[in-house]
């Protein structure tokens, strides 16, 4: 047996039975006739006006960034204070 490599330039083999993929009627309702999108309703279309979706974002990064740094403080603090007590204690013995 023979294996001859393709060229590109060769139009690729099919079996006799089988058909080109873009010739069958399976998908092409599937990918031709896409529904409508529904139109925004409520707080979507509200939000999703002028971009205030994004204020929104940004409004929840600043908290969360305000929650990490308060966090990151208080743990600083803490940290000094365990010091600070273990200093006292080792002096008092």
């Amino acid at each position: 047996m023979t294996i001859h490599p393709l060229r590109p330039s060769d139009p690729p083999a099919l079996r006799p039975d089988q058909e080109r993929p873009d010739t069958t009627a399976a998908y092409d309702s599937t990918w031709t006739e896409q529904p409508d999108a529904p139109a925004p309703e409520g707080l979507d279309r509200i939000m999703g006006q002028d971009g205030k979706i994004y204020v929104v974002l940004a409004v929840v990064l600043l908290i969360w960034i305000g929650v990490v740094t308060l966090l990151v403080r208080t743990d600083r603090r803490i940290e000094r204070l365990e010091r600070r007590v273990d200093r006292s204690i080792s002096d008092d013995e």
